[in-house]
Parts: C-alpha cells; structure tokens; sequence
C-alpha cells in the first residue's frame, strides 16, 4: 500500500482538482476527472478502472467500506482538509468519505464489445450532462454494449453525469466522436465484417412505431438533441425513424426518457424471443 501524501492548503494540486469539477478543457488536458459518492468509487473499482489518486480525511474515522477501498487499491493516497474535501465533494454539509480521481480512457470504439446481438446508443450533441449520465445508466440496465456520445456536446465526465449515471459510466464504455460520418464510417465496418447492424434513430414524427419494428437484429439505436432532434445528418444516415407513441399534452419524452423507452423496448423484444 503506497504512503499517503498530505494537502491542507489550497496549492496547485488541490486547485487543479478543483478545476475539473467545472471545466472540461482542464478535465481533457489532465486526462482526468473526479468520482463521487459511494456507488460510483465502488463500481470503478470492482471494474478495474485505472485510478490516480484516492482523497480522503484521515483526521475522522473511516467507514469499513472506504478503509476497504484505500486498503484494495495500489494507487496514490492523499489525505486532505475536511473542508477542502468538502468542495471537491460538492457537498454543503459533510465532506464525503472519499473522492477519487480517474483516468478519462481513449475515444476507441475498440472498446465497445460487438456481438452477434448487438445493441448500442448513440446520443447525438446532448446539451445536459445529466441526461447523458441517466442514458448511460438505463444502458448499462438494458443490456447495451456501450454508448456513443456524437458531435458538440456535454462531457460524459462531468460532474453531473458521473453522478447520474450512478456507476454506469465504469461499466459499460461510453466513447465520444465529433460526427455521425465517425460512427457511421465505424458501422460500415461492422458490417463489411458481417454484422447487418441497422441504424434507428428515433423522432417524434418517426414513421414506424418502436412496437411495430423488429429490434431483435443488431442496431444501433440514435436518440437526438433535448431541443432540436436528429441532425439532417442522422436523418439521412439511419435505416429507419422509429416513434414512441405518446398521450397527454407533451409533445415529445425527455431525450433520456426516450432512450430508456427504446432500450426497454429493445430488451423486452428480445427477451420474448429467446
């Protein structure tokens, strides 16, 4: 177990921590961002997820699961100020137990497993974190083999969307790309490979009911922007514009809710016909 090192003042390493709870561009430079809260720090690291540094306050008595956590982990150990870990926390009252700092991995759709059932989510320019989190989150619940975050949008390593997705981002691999060309040059090859993944994007004034379409094959499920939908360029590349039929005064789900709705559908289909 390495020796912990102190930071009681607000120095450079503490200030570059704090730096990635609001700013992506340090976030992405440092190839780092922070984890909060007992089930996210639990869930990367029962999945192995390469850690920097664990902060924690060894002034106050430690719980049997963040003694188990320090005790487990081979990585740098930093004992720090109650109030400082209080904001690196973003905690109003108590500082949390521990908060940990993880490694941002690769933009690889190597690490996105294809099988011959394959089910995967894209979500193109999500403007919220937190949507992007809960996304993850019903992902990881409905069985898809990874999430693909498209063009100008939130970071999957905010903050809000770590919390979100309440340990899901450390289990199934969320890889972001700066256009639906990207992911589309990625299905081409799947397919030149022998898997005839279909490309769904889903929208409002969709022509197919989600009920009525066959999400038993492989496919790529696309779910669009909160405010806007589909980029001209998803609509033109998907196989079909499924629609989630609704009632009531809203006109449309929650770009998350609609992503959950579809990966339930997805699952629900595909558990009947086994």
């Amino acid at each position: 177990m390495p020796a912990s090192i102190r930071v009681s003042s607000r120095n450079a390493r503490f200030q570059q921590w704090q730096a990635l709870l609001t700013s992506r561009q340090k976030r992405q430079r440092a190839g780092e961002f922070l984890v909060q809260g007992v089930r996210p720090i639990s869930v990367a690291v029962r999945h192995g997820w390469p850690l920097r540094a664990l902060i924690y306050d060894d002034r106050k008595s430690l719980s049997r699961w963040a003694e188990g956590i320090l005790g487990s982990s081979s990585v740098q150990r930093v004992a720090i100020a109650p109030d400082l870990l209080r904001e690196l926390g973003e905690k109003l009252d108590e500082p949390p137990e521990l908060v940990a700092v993880a490694e941002i991995p690769p933009d690889h759709y190597t690490r996105i497993p294809v099988q011959p059932g394959f089910l995967g989510m894209a979500f193109d320019r999500p403007s919220t974190p937190g949507n992007i989190g809960t996304l993850v989150r019903s992902a990881d619940a409905f069985g898809a083999a990874g999430v693909i975050v498209t063009g100008h949008a939130a970071d999957p390593y905010d903050p809000k969307s770590v919390r979100a997705s309440t340990g899901s981002l450390f289990s199934i691999p969320v890889v972001r790309e700066a256009s639906p060309q990207g992911v589309m040059a990625w299905v081409r090859s799947l397919r030149e490979d022998g898997l005839p993944v279909v490309v769904a994007g889903t929208h409002e004034n969709g022509a197919v009911d989600i009920a009525g379409y066959d999400l038993t094959q492989p496919v790529l499920i696309v779910i669009g922007n909160e405010t806007t939908g589909l980029s001209s360029a998803w609509r033109e590349a998907c196989d079909v514009v499924l629609r989630i039929p609704i009632a009531g005064s809203a006109s449309s789900l929650n770009a998350a809710s609609a992503g959950t709705v579809a990966l339930y559908e997805a699952s629900r289909q595909r558990t009947g016909a086994q």
